[in-house]
């Protein structure tokens, strides 16, 4: 996967349009950030060539503007950046990262019945795979 681990809010932000549109231009990209984010087109379009050269997005040439890609998806990258979060925060230790999002504060009501879903439904998916 593309160097995705260390991505900024803005350039997350980014993504995200091209996500939801599946393919964007620089006019397009600032307009949807316009309501959060006032940048300049030539602002969007550095980014957009810094993530081009990590391997994140990809343009094709249309007349003589440029469309943008994602080419990872907004799971590959979260995945990616928790994982990098965990590793270099917690030592790769899952546990202690979970320890820390119960101690800090910030569960909602339901939302340790939802956990408790999710490892209930991931522990079936391990059982079913280890009784192949």
């Amino acid at each position: 996967m593309p160097d995705s681990t260390q991505l900024t809010d803005l350039q997350i932000a980014l993504l995200r349009v091209l996500w939801d549109r599946r393919e964007a231009t620089v006019a397009e990209i600032a307009e949807a950030l316009r309501p959060a984010r006032d940048l300049a087109p030539t602002t969007i379009a550095t980014l957009l060539s810094r993530l081009e050269k990590r391997g994140v997005v990809s343009h094709t040439a249309q007349g003589r503007q440029y469309v943008y890609r994602a080419r990872v998806s907004e799971g590959e990258v979260r995945r990616s950046m928790v994982s990098g979060l965990t590793n270099l925060m917690f030592g790769g230790d899952v546990a202690a990262l979970m320890s820390h999002l119960l101690d800090v504060g910030s569960v909602r009501p339901g939302d340790l019945e939802k956990v408790r879903a999710l490892i209930a439904e991931a522990e079936g998916r391990k059982g079913k795979r280890g009784g192949r």
